[in-house]
């Protein structure tokens, strides 16, 4: 009976101890496996940073023209040179036709100019996004990590106890 008894607690054993190993591979593989994701969640927020540090610059750049353009034209108009500037550029045109043409152009071109700045308000906005979803989907993904890990130390030290 002793015997049997023996048998059974080294059966145990031996089963405790494969089930152990098999949960440090578990443990290993998902390690391996965090640290893929981190490698390839900081190569795409690297990306994105370098985007959204582009982006910031393109619109600083475009601010940057846009003021100094209001600030021409301020100027221009302070000082009176704008109707005489004005003025040079619509007395070569002979008539109410190419008034028009030019007037058509001038809109064209407000039209295009703001229409590149509203692009670059919203790619700026769409990273900005992005970055946050990112980094929050991250957060959670580590969280559910820890407490995963978390739960794999209470379930040993529970069984380590029994």
């Amino acid at each position: 009976m002793s015997q049997d008894l023996t048998q059974q607690w080294l059966t145990e054993i031996q089963t405790l101890k494969q089930q152990l190993a098999e949960q440090q591979r578990d443990r290993d593989t998902a390690w391996e496996s965090a640290q893929k994701w981190r490698k390839l969640y900081n190569t795409e927020a690297e990306q994105r940073r370098t985007d959204a540090q582009m982006s910031q610059q393109a619109i600083a750049s475009l601010k940057a023209e846009l003021q100094k353009i209001q600030g021409r034209e301020e100027q221009r108009f302070a000082d009176g040179t704008a109707v005489t500037a004005i003025q040079q550029e619509i007395e070569p045109l002979k008539s109410i036709d190419d008034l028009q043409v030019k007037v058509i152009a001038v809109i064209k071109e407000r039209d295009r100019l703001v229409q590149a700045l509203k692009t670059e308000q919203d790619n700026h906005a769409q990273t900005r996004k992005s970055l946050t979803t990112a980094l929050g989907d991250a957060i959670d993904r580590l969280t559910r990590e820890r407490v995963e890990k978390e739960g794999e130390k209470g379930s040993r030290g529970n069984r380590e106890r029994e």
